[in-house]
Order: structure tokens, then C-alpha cells, then sequence
């Protein structure tokens, strides 16, 4: 099945046109033929009225010619016209064109001065278009024919369909170019409208614009509502968590309160249960959170963020957070490279990955981000130079709530959070010690980025994320693929702008 509006388009105009040129080349040709035919019959007719006027009787009673007939053909050989008189002891007289032992073949008998058409085969053997008459009277004997091959029509024909077939070719080519070039004008206003979505991808618009045809229009307009629509739905719902995230923060701090209380009168028991509990629902409400608002930014059109400012203002804040054991934060990105994803949650993302760099780095953090030739997918790398990660540890590092180390401070929810928002972005995140013992890496890769061209026509999916470990390696990604490139750390990290 073609799926291609264009190549269905050209395959309609291709048969149309050459159906149409086939009909009607065959009918020009039955056309030409029945005329040709008709001429050639007219000819022989008139061939022979000629013979029987030019026939006389000698003073002996034979038959002679009084003078050659007017058609030099029938005085050449193999010109293929013959004319010839027979009587009843046979032939009596006949064309030069024609030789002594060759003869044209006796008519059908016919009623007195009966015209009599026959085809045949020929003195030479070939198919003959032949008209015969009787001469003078039955009782006379004689019988007057004149004959012509059937090559001679054919041979018209054939020059004629030669040039028919060439004209008819060269008027199909061109009603197909016309058709071709009328097509690709006429879909011209899908293929803005393709761009025009792409645009909206990418951020460089909110909206379709509004100068497409009157026919393209309707769907202009439904297009731009349902994007108004969805916009509008996910800023509700973002809305809503935030109400929901404010209407918990209360209750939690007045478990919190109390938890505090047991514990200065010394209920450790209560007050140890009361405050796990809280900590399990505040781990849980932000978990959940982050994924719900990271859902809906992904099914927002138009969503992008420059990578190099969002890494500029997470390395600053690091490096005040962390001011007390001077570590070396770098950063770079190639110029102008964008994310198709939330500001919020490129910097949630890159900030808790960064955050727990920091926690375990001995002195140095380099963040990098990159277009991976030749898919152009977006990765964000970032490696410390710490301790690296034990192999066992590798499968739970995603996990919510899991803390790789309880004597470093945090709820655990970092890497869980970054897992599930590059999961509904239909990207993947990567874990793996450093190349040469340098610590950690983590690399995010996005199925798109958002420029600086045009935005990729990557597709997210959903579901939950299928966990795979290749040899240290852990992948989370709803489509594996996505961890696939690049193989090397170091190289990545070694790539010049």
C-alpha cells in the first residue's frame, strides 16, 4: 500500500495518462486504418474502371490493351499492384508487374457486372486485397481483376503508428511532468504545515500560522485548538498538583511537629515510626510530583531550553553549595544546542545528577552535552572523579527512595526522578563507573534535541522503563536503544566544540 500522499497523487496521474493515451492511440490507429483501407479499395476501384475501358476486341477476337493503364506500378515488378484478364482457357492478359507463371487467384463467381472484393494470398504469397468483375457478359468468359498487396496498407500503417507512438509518447511525458509539477505545487501547503509543526516542536512558534488555502484551513484551525486545548489541559493539571503538593505541605508539617514532640518526651519508638512514616510520604508526594509534571511538559508542543545557560546557573549554585571543598565544576555544550524538554526539568534533572556528583566527587565535576553523530541525539554526560559505584549497587541506584550510601545526606529520590522524567521524555539515563578508576558517570540520552536546526522527529513512549545491565553498565529507558550511543565516556568527553 502507498502511504505517500504525493506518490499516490503521481501514480493516479501515471495510469490516467497513459490509459487515457493507450485509448486513444488505439483509436486514432483503427481510425487511420479504416480510412487507409477505404482509399486503397477507392484506388482499386478506379484501377479497375481504367482496365475495363482501356480492354477491345481484335478483328481475330482476341482482347488487347489500346494503351498501358495510367499507374506505372503495375509495369514493376514487385511493386505489389497487379491487374489481369482471364477467360475460360485461362489468363489472357496481365500487368508486367506480374510473372509468366505467376497468376492472381479467381474471384468468388458474382451476378452479372457484380463488383467482387476478396483477400487472399497473393502471386507472391502474401495476404492481397483484390476486386474482380465480369466483362462484357457471362457468355463472353472474361473476368477483369485488379490487385494490390496488403503490405502496402500495412507499411502506411506502420510509419503512421511509429510517429502516432512518438507523439503520443512525448504528449504522455508531458502530461505526467504537468501532473508531477501540479501535485508538488498543490501539496506544497502540507509540507508548510509539516514545517509549521515542526516549528511549534521545536519552540520557534505557539501556533499555526493562518495564510494556508481555504481548503487546508479547517484543519488549520482544529489543529490550533487542539493545541490551545492541551496547553491549556496540562496547565491545569500542573496547576492542580501544585494546589495538591500546598494542601500536603500542612499536614506534613504538623506530623513532623508531633514527631519532635514524642521525642522530646521521650517516646523514641512513636517518634521513630511517626517520622519514617512522614519521610516515606514526603519521598512519595515528590516523587510522584516530579513524574506527573514531567508528563505533562512532555506532552507539551514547542517545549525547549538552552543547554549551556541552565548548565551555567546549576554550576554556579554548586559551586556555592559546595564552596567549602573547592571542587572544580566545568561545564560546555555546543552552541546553541537546545533540549525538547521543561526548564524545570532540565534543571531538576541536571541539578540532582550534579548534586550527587558533587557528594562524591574528591575534587572535580565536568558536565558536557553534545549532538551524537549521525543520529544527532542529544547526550548530557556528567562524571566526577569519586569513588565510582559498586557493580551491586548498579540495579537499585534508580530505585525511589534507595540511598547508595546513608552516611551522605538526601531522600534518595534523585536519580528516581531523573529516570522517570527522561522515561516520559522517551529518553534513557546510563550509569557506569569512569573510564581509567575516575569515578562516576551518568549520561542522559534524549530521543530528540531541539536545534539549533530543526527539531528531530524522535517519538517518546511510555510505559514503565525495562531495566537492563550490560556488563557494569545500567540503562533506564522505555526503548534500550536509547542508552546505545556513544560506547566510549572518554571520547565523548575528549569531543572538541
Amino acid at each position: 500500500m502507498i502511504k505517500s500522499l504525493r506518490a499516490r497523487l503521481l501514480v493516479g496521474v501515471i495510469l490516467t495518462t497513459v490509459t487515457g493515451i493507450a485509448v486513444a492511440g488505439l483509436s486514432i490507429s483503427a481510425l487511420f486504418r479504416a480510412h487507409v483501407t477505404e482509399l486503397v479499395n477507392a484506388e482499386l476501384i478506379g484501377h479497375l474502371g481504367e482496365l475495363e475501358s482501356l480492354l477491345t476486341r481484335t478483328a481475330d477476337g482476341h482482347v488487347a490493351l489500346t494503351q498501358r493503364l495510367s499507374d506505372p506500378r503495375f509495369a514493376q515488378p514487385g511493386a505489389g499492384y497487379y491487374w489481369q484478364v482471364s477467360g475460360r482457357d485461362g489468363v489472357v492478359l496481365q500487368s508486367a508487374s506480374l510473372e509468366p507463371q505467376q497468376h492472381l487467384p479467381s474471384p468468388a463467381p458474382g451476378a452479372d457486372r457484380e463488383l467482387v472484393r476478396s483477400v487472399a494470398a497473393g502471386p507472391t504469397g502474401e495476404p492481397m486485397i483484390a476486386y474482380g468483375r465480369p466483362w462484357e457478359t457471362e457468355a463472353s468468359g472474361y473476368v477483369l481483376q485488379i490487385g494490390a498487396d496488403q503490405r502496402i496498407v500495412d507499411d502506411v500503417l506502420m510509419h503512421f503508428n511509429q510517429a502516432l507512438i512518438l507523439s503520443l509518447g512525448t504528449l504522455a511525458f508531458a502530461l505526467i511532468g504537468a501532473g508531477a509539477l501540479q501535485a508538488w505545487f498543490g501539496l506544497r501547503p502540507m509540507r508548510r504545515l509539516r514545517d509549521a509543526l515542526s516549528d511549534i516542536r521545536a519552540g520557534r512558534a505557539e501556533t499555526l500560522p493562518g495564510d494556508f488555502p481555504s481548503e487546508v484551513r479547517p484543519l488549520v484551525d482544529d489543529l490550533n485548538a487542539l493545541i490551545d486545548a492541551n496547553t491549556q489541559m496540562v496547565r491545569r493539571a500542573r496547576t492542580q498538583a501544585g494546589n495538591l503538593a500546598h494542601g500536603l505541605k500542612t499536614p506534613l508539617a504538623v506530623l513532623t511537629d508531633e514527631a519532635r514532640r514524642l521525642l522530646a518526651r521521650g517516646d523514641t519508638e512513636g517518634a521513630g515510626v511517626l517520622t519514617h512514616q512522614t519521610g516515606r510520604m514526603q519521598r512519595q508526594i515528590d516523587f510522584q510530583l516530579a513524574r506527573a509534571r514531567a508528563a505533562a511538559n512532555a506532552g507539551l508542543p514547542g517545549v525547549i531550553t538552552p543547554v549551556e545557560p541552565a548548565f551555567a546557573s546549576i554550576a554556579a549554585a554548586m559551586r556555592r553549595l559546595y564552596a567549602d571543598r573547592a571542587l572544580t565544576i566545568t561545564h560546555s555544550a555546543e552552541s546553541g544546542l537546545v533540549a525538547a524538554v521543561d526548564p524545570n526539568d532540565l534543571d531538576e534533572m541536571v541539578a540532582n545528577l550534579v548534586d550527587n556528583a558533587c557528594k562524591w566527587a574528591r575534587s572535580a565535576v565536568t558536565i558536557k552535552a553534545a549532538r551524537y553523530s549521525p543520529t544527532k541525539q542529544l547526550v548530557i554526560m556528567i562524571v566526577d572523579d569519586g569513588p565510582g559505584i559498586p557493580p551491586d549497587a548498579l540495579s537499585r541506584a534508580f530505585a525511589p527512595g534507595e540511598r547508595l550510601d546513608e552516611a551522605k545526606p538526601g531522600s534518595g529520590l534523585g536519580l528516581a526522578i531523573v529516570g522517570k522524567i527522561m522515561e516520559e521524555h522517551g529518553g534513557g539515563i546510563e550509569l557506569d563507573d569512569a573510564p581509567e578508576g575516575r569515578g562516576a558517570w551518568i549520561r542522559l540520552h534524549f530521543a530528540r534535541d531541539g536545534g539549533p536546526t530543526a527539531a528531530n522527529d524522535g517519538k517518546g513512549t511510555g510505559g514503565a522503563p525495562t531495566p537492563r545491565v550490560v556488563s557494569k553498565r545500567h540503562c533506564v529507558s522505555p526503548r534500550p536503544d536509547k542508552c546505545a550511543p556513544p560506547n566510549d565516556g572518554t571520547a565523548f568527553l575528549n569531543r572538541r566544540e
